[in-house]
C-alpha cells in the first residue's frame, strides 16, 4: 500500500530554509514560553504539593468551589478543570504539603456537601507528592530523557558509521563532562545544557554526522513538544515523561529509515550532488513514512478523545511529537547532514574535477 507515487520527486531538501525558520521559530516560542512561565507548569508527581480530583452532579465555577472550600481554609487552592468539558469535574490543587492527609478526603466532601448538596459531590482521589520527592522525581525524569538521547546517538554512530569505537570514546567523554559539572553543584538543566553541548561538540568534532542529525532532530522534538504543553498550560507529570521518551523513539524508527536510504543510495550516486541523493531518498521513504505515521495517529487520536482526563495530556504529548517527528525525520534530522557531510561532498567533488583537469 502507497500513499504517494513511487516515482514522486518534491523538492523536501530546497525548502529546508524554511523549515529551518519554521523550527528556529517553535524552539524561540517554546523558550520565551518557559521562561515566561518560570519553566514547564510541573504536576503534582514533580512540584509536590497536593491533589483532589471532585466531580459534581451539575455544572459548578471554579469561584463557587473556592468559596466552599473557605471553611477548611483551602480557599487559595489552585482549580482547574479535568477532562472533557461539561463533565464538571475538578482538580484542586493546593501547593502545601504540611496539611494533615489522614481525614482531608472528608473534610473537602462535607465542605462542598454543604454547599452544594450531598448529592451532588464525588471525591474521587487525593495524593500527595512531598516537596524532597516531587524534586527527586524531577531530576530522574529529566536524566531519563537525556540519557535516552545519548544511548540514540551512540547507536546511530555505530549503525550507520561503523564507528562504534569512537562512539564508545564520545560516551566515556561525556559522562565524564557530566560527572565532572555535576561535582561542581550545577543545577539539573544547566547540567543538562551544557551536557547537550558537549554532546553535539563531540559529534561535530569526532565527525560523526548521522549522530548529529539524528540528536539535533531529538532535541527538536522534544522541546517543540514541550512547547505544545507550554502553550496550552498543560501539566507535565510521569505519564508526560513516558510519553517524551516514546516520541524520542518513534522519532528515531523514522530518522533512521530514512538515512539507511540515504547511505544506499549515497554508495549508488556517488557523483551525484548529495543535496540531489538526500532528497532523492526522502521520496522514497515518503510512502512509508506517512503510512506509519496515520496508523500510528489513529490510535493516538482515538486515546485523546476517548481515553478519558487521565491519559489526555499523555496522549496529547503523543499527538504532537508523532505529527513533529514526522516533520522532523525530512526537514530537520535529514538536512542536518549537508552542514557537514555537504561539505565533504564539496571538497571532494572539486578535488576529483582538479584531478581531472590535471590528467
Amino acid at each position: 500500500m502507497e500513499f504517494v507515487r513511487p516515482d514522486i520527486n518534491i523538492d523536501f531538501i530546497g525548502r529546508r530554509k524554511m523549515a529551518y525558520l519554521l523550527s528556529a521559530s517553535l524552539i524561540l516560542l517554546t523558550l520565551l514560553l518557559l521562561l515566561f512561565r518560570g519553566g514547564p507548569n510541573y504536576g503534582v508527581d514533580f512540584a509536590g504539593g497536593i491533589v483532589i480530583q471532585v466531580r459534581f452532579s451539575h455544572p459548578i465555577t471554579p469561584d463557587e468551589i473556592r468559596e466552599a472550600l473557605t471553611s477548611i481554609a483551602m480557599e487559595d487552592s489552585l482549580i482547574q478543570e479535568f477532562g472533557e468539558k461539561g463533565e464538571s469535574e475538578y482538580l484542586i490543587r493546593v501547593s502545601e504539603t504540611d496539611i494533615e492527609l489522614s481525614g482531608l478526603s472528608n473534610s473537602v466532601k462535607k465542605s462542598l456537601e454543604s454547599m452544594f448538596g450531598e448529592k451532588n459531590v464525588e471525591v474521587r482521589r487525593v495524593e500527595m507528592v512531598g516537596p524532597k520527592i516531587g524534586k527527586d522525581l524531577r531530576e530522574k525524569a529529566l536524566f531519563a530523557i537525556f540519557y535516552a538521547l545519548l544511548f540514540m546517538v551512540i547507536y546511530i554512530s555505530g549503525r550507520f558509521e561503523y564507528k562504534w569505537t569512537i562512539s564508545i570514546i564520545m560516551a566515556a567523554s561525556l559522562a565524564f563532562g557530566v560527572y565532572t559539572i555535576s561535582a561542581l553543584g550545577m543545577s539539573i538543566i544547566w547540567l543538562i545544557a551544557v551536557a547537550l553541548v558537549i554532546t553535539i561538540g563531540l559529534c561535530w568534532f569526532l565527525r560523526l554526522e548521522y549522530a548529529l542529525g539524528a540528536i539535533i532532530a531529538l532535541f527538536h522534538d522534544v522541546i517543540v513538544t514541550l512547547g505544545a504543553f507550554a502553550l496550552t498550560n498543560r501539566e507535565v507529570t510521569l505519564p508526560v515523561v513516558a510519553a517524551l521518551l516514546t516520541i524520542v523513539g518513534y522519532s528515531l524508527n523514522d530518522t533512521i529509515v530514512v538515512f539507511d536510504r540515504i547511505r544506499e543510495n549515497y554508495r549508488r550516486y556517488r557523483s551525484r550532488d548529495f543535496a540531489e541523493v538526500i532528497n532523492q531518498s526522502i521520496n522514497e521513504t515518503l510512502s512509508r513514512t506517512l503510512l506509519t505515521s496515520a496508523t500510528t495517529l489513529i490510535v493516538v487520536v482515538s486515546l485523546f478523545i476517548l481515553g478519558g482526563g487521565v491519559i489526555h495530556d499523555f496522549a496529547f504529548a503523543l499527538l504532537v511529537g508523532i505529527l513533529v517527528g514526522t516533520y522532523s525525520s525530512i526537514y530537520v534530522a535529514s538536512p542536518a547532514l549537508l552542514i557537514w557531510r555537504g561539505q565533504l561532498w564539496e571538497r571532494g567533488a572539486a578535488l576529483n574535477k582538479t584531478r581531472g583537469r590535471g590528467s
